[in-house]
């Protein structure tokens, strides 16, 4: 951490990582018997897609980094990073997701809940924070992401952003 930084975690996701590597070999492998079946053809092509995207995601989602310093939270999850400045977070809680929403994706993914649209930066086996946002981001009004730490997480985003608050 440097001096500017209040917070930082590295999560990573074995079982995450496990899951996407499985899915880029299934695909490799089903690429391998379409082309030995048929020779290259749509359906070769299709596999060719599907191996190339999970192995993507078994490098770039390896390891989620908060960050998080007096004026902002920056999420990174491989090349991608979404900033939050403290002073457009309204609320900072505990995801409590359904079940199906929880392990249906992993990785960054958008999706409805609760009426509201969300950014998701997450692993499959970690909980999740999610943060209300005052202003939308795009179509984004919460962005959630997992962390082991979720009670600290809390604790410092919360009393950040109140602290961002009070000084403006």
């Amino acid at each position: 951490m440097n001096d500017d930084t209040n917070y930082e975690e590295r999560v990573a996701g074995k079982w995450t990582t496990v899951l996407f590597m499985s899915l880029a070999i299934i695909f490799l492998l089903l690429l391998i018997w379409s082309m030995n079946a048929r020779g290259f053809d749509l359906l070769s092509a299709f596999f060719v897609l599907l191996s190339g995207v999970f192995f993507f995601y078994t490098l770039n989602y390896r390891t989620l980094i908060i960050h998080l310093t007096p004026v902002s939270l920056k999420l990174r999850f491989g090349l991608f990073t979404w900033d939050i400045p403290l002073d457009n977070i309204e609320d900072c809680r505990l995801d409590e997701v359904p079940l199906l929403m929880k392990y249906g994706g992993a990785g960054i993914h958008f999706m409805f809940l609760r009426r509201r649209y969300r950014a998701s930066f997450n692993f499959l086996e970690h909980p999740r924070v999610v943060i209300a946002l005052k202003r939308k981001r795009g179509l984004v009004q919460d962005v959630s992401f997992s962390t082991r730490q979720p009670d600290g997480v809390i604790e410092y985003i919360s009393g950040a952003a109140s602290s961002m608050r009070t000084n403006h």
